[in-house]
């Protein structure tokens, strides 16, 4: 994890049963372990810093299903569920439109249908995934729907992007991951929830990271995002003042409030 000091000095560390134990010899007490949440006047961080980051679409079936049911070009989407290239797209460079935990996601202004999604996010080395962490590849599902080629502008944007709240390092790649969503009201309800499983992609983590190293220069510590398969109901939009919470176990819980993306320029 990565957390700013007092100082405003940024901090690695590893959470263990005492807390968030730092690379100084420091240990900070977790606020929430869940969340990973600290105390003032630390603060948590997004746990890397990536130059670039990338993302996959129509990795599963629930995912391949809803682009279906809302595009004016419906068998674009089946084709690619369907094909050996899978569906890559960049989604930031330099951090500009990526935050860390307890951070502002965006909305668009233009855009009816914002949602969420949950996905697993591989962290790259120079030769494939070296750390996973969870992603949250905010997206507009009306501007997409109205034409694949409008992509860019319906998942691209201030806010466009969250990861947190820690890096884990896994021991079997082959163990599936469960992602848990909720979008919660202001006053705390629960607006929607659900779950799946990294058992339900189509596509491996290998082949995404072998396709989007194909002649691209992609620096090392960059992120790919690896497809969502949880998708909200059509009556479901993201509102400012909201919050959502992704939950993967072993990594934690990424934590954003929801903010128009006009307001995080």
């Amino acid at each position: 994890m990565r957390l700013a000091g007092p100082d405003g000095r940024v901090r690695t560390g590893v959470v263990d049963s005492a807390g968030a134990r730092l690379e100084s010899g420091e240990t900070v007490e977790l606020a929430d372990r869940e969340t990973l949440d600290v105390a003032p006047p630390w603060r948590l961080l997004a746990p890397v810093d990536p130059p670039e980051v990338w993302a996959a679409g129509v990795t599963y079936e629930r995912s391949r299903d809803a682009r279906v049911e809302e595009s004016e070009t419906k068998d674009v989407y089946q084709r690619v569920y369907e094909a050996e290239r899978p569906e890559l797209f960049f989604k930031d460079a330099g951090g500009r439109r990526t935050v860390g935990p307890r951070e502002p996601i965006g909305v668009r202004g233009d855009a009816t249908w914002m949602v969420p999604e949950p996905e697993l996010a591989l962290v790259l080395g120079a030769e494939g995934a070296v750390a996973v962490t969870i992603g949250n590849d905010v997206s507009s599902r009306d501007i997409e729907g109205a034409n694949p080629l409008y992509l860019p502008q319906a998942k691209v944007f201030a806010g466009a992007c969250a990861l947190g709240p820690a890096l884990l390092y896994p021991e079997d790649w082959s163990r599936p991951f469960q992602i848990e969503l909720r979008i919660l009201a202001e006053d705390g309800g629960v607006v929607f929830e659900g779950e799946t499983s990294t058992a339900r992609m189509k596509r491996t983590f290998e082949e995404l990271v072998a396709y989007l190293h194909r002649d691209n220069p992609v620096p090392a510590g960059s992120v790919l995002l690896t497809g969502t398969g949880l998708v909200p109901p059509d009556d479901v939009s993201l509102q400012p003042q909201q919050t959502v919470e992704i939950r993967i176990a072993g990594i934690g819980t990424l934590a954003n409030p929801v903010a128009r993306a006009g307001d995080l320029l």
